[in-house]
């Protein structure tokens, strides 16, 4: 592709002549053109004219040469972008006026005739769309990825167990899998609800016109079948200003990036402490100190959530007052879609590829466990004996509070200091004091329990196998 610089001239489609006497500031051409972004679209852009050419012949606006004939240019138009040779000029405002200038440069002024009834309002809306349901369906298969490759990984180390933390603060024991699941979870319902965005953004506007709908009659439904839409949009008002669809996706992929920030800090986290090692591909050195090893590749994920909910603030703020119909600032919805776009796939390309190179630590996984964590597990002893759960809750706290208060850790107390605290302590209370009991005893679905987690993640990578 080859551009031109831009000069203070009117494009041919817009030129002197017509409404315009003269030509355009050379601030203003720079400042309201978009070819330098939309031009990402230029696929969508043809496919839809031809689809338009097709529809039109349909009418009777062009006959049935005139539209193969255009049909055939936009072809070779579409073939020059394809290999890269299609060049940019001066006034090729935005990528509509860009590919109907080439056209009419290969086949002569018929090109002027595939714009009939047409406005850029309800092409770019089209064009949009086309891109963005595209776009969601690609990164679909991103998340399977990520996903398939997340449960692969919770499988292979289904036997480590880690601390479980609540407020930061040593909670309860569980399997490292678990913790892993646990933001596959709220991956699975990302997907789900990028799947449930994908109906919604997939309505042909086109045939809307500028806003009053099409003076010619174009069949519509015609125009969505051609375009693999899923049906056509009810009100031409409200077709050719709706971005809906791009806030959606911009609060959508906010909420995706918060989590895979969620993901970013507990493994940071974990890196700092020696219990997972993140591979040397996703880490970066210091410029001064040799030792060190920087988890960048994560804190980038979770630098990347903040920017992502910007985008999306920044467009609502922009759609809040604009009145009905099309107004120019829809044109600023592209740039943070596209860069939306763009940031969730190489995220999600990072994030699959830390956790499947990452390697947990066992040894100091297990070194981060400490007897306090089975607190719960004593209270639930004395509940098995029949005793209310809040009188043992009470009872088990006191017995953290005589360890505290000896120095010592709660499993050595003895059975005479317990029963000391309560005479129903017996015996095989000493038995609490085990990891992987207390974890097995998790066994409620969804629990931390092997088979529970297992289930965990034979669901993900079915759930994967739908996207």
């Amino acid at each position: 592709m080859i551009i031109q610089p831009v000069s203070g001239a009117r494009g041919g489609l817009f030129g002197a002549g017509g409404r315009f006497k003269g030509g355009t500031d050379p601030i203003m051409e720079k400042f309201n053109e978009s070819i330098g972004f939309d031009k990402r679209m230029w696929a969508q852009d043809l496919r839809g004219s031809i689809a338009y050419a097709k529809a039109t012949a349909k009418v009777g606006i062009l006959t049935a040469e005139e539209s193969a004939s255009i049909i055939s240019g936009l072809e070779q138009v579409y073939a020059e972008w394809a290999e890269g040779t299609f060049e940019i000029k001066a006034g090729d405002e935005d990528i509509h006026t860009a590919n109907e200038r080439r056209l009419t440069e290969l086949i002569g002024p018929l090109g002027g005739k595939l714009h009939t009834g047409r406005s850029r309002n309800d092409q770019v809306a089209t064009d949009t769309r086309l891109w963005i349901v595209e776009a969601e369906k690609d990164i679909l298969k991103d998340l399977a990825t990520l996903l398939e490759a997340s449960a692969e990984f919770a499988e292979t180390h289904i036997d480590v167990l880690m601390a479980g933390y609540t407020h930061l603060q040593p909670a309860q024991p569980i399997r490292f899998s678990h913790w892993l699941m646990s933001h596959m979870s709220a991956i699975m319902r990302d997907a789900e609800r990028l799947q449930q965005l994908i109906p919604r953004a997939n309505q042909c506007p086109l045939g809307a016109g500028a806003l009053a709908g099409n003076a010619f009659g174009v069949d519509r439904e015609f125009l969505a079948n051609e375009l693999g839409f899923d049906g056509v949009t009810s009100n031409s008002l409200d077709s050719v200003c709706d971005r809906d669809f791009v806030a959606e996706f911009l609060m959508w992929h906010s909420l995706l990036l918060v989590h895979l920030s969620q993901m970013a800090e507990d493994l940071i986290i974990n890196n700092m402490l020696k219990c997972v090692d993140m591979d040397d591909a996703y880490a970066t050195g210091s410029s001064l100190m040799p030792q060190k090893k920087n988890p960048d590749a994560l804190e980038l994920l979770r630098g990347k959530s903040g920017i992502a909910l910007g985008r999306s603030v920044g467009l609502m703020a922009t759609l809040k007052g604009l009145p009905r119909a099309y107004n120019k600032d829809l044109q600023e919805d592209k740039v943070p879609l596209f860069d939306a776009v763009d940031t969730v796939k190489d995220c999600l390309a990072i994030a699959t590829g830390v956790i499947v190179t990452m390697k947990p630590n066992p040894k100091m996984l297990m070194k981060a466990l400490c007897p306090e964590m089975l607190a719960t597990d004593l209270a639930d002893y004395l509940v098995r004996k029949g005793v209310p759960f809040r009188e043992t809750h009470h009872i088990s706290g006191a017995c953290v509070r005589l360890a505290e208060e000896s120095e010592v850790s709660i499993d050595t107390l003895t059975l005479e200091q317990l029963q000391n605290i309560d005479s129903r302590f017996e015996e095989d209370v000493l038995n609490v004091w085990d990891y992987e009991v207390s974890v097995e005893r998790k066994s409620s679905i969804g629990g931390t329990a092997k088979a529970r987690v297992m289930e965990q993640i034979e669901k993900c990578k079915a759930f994967a196998k739908t996207l």
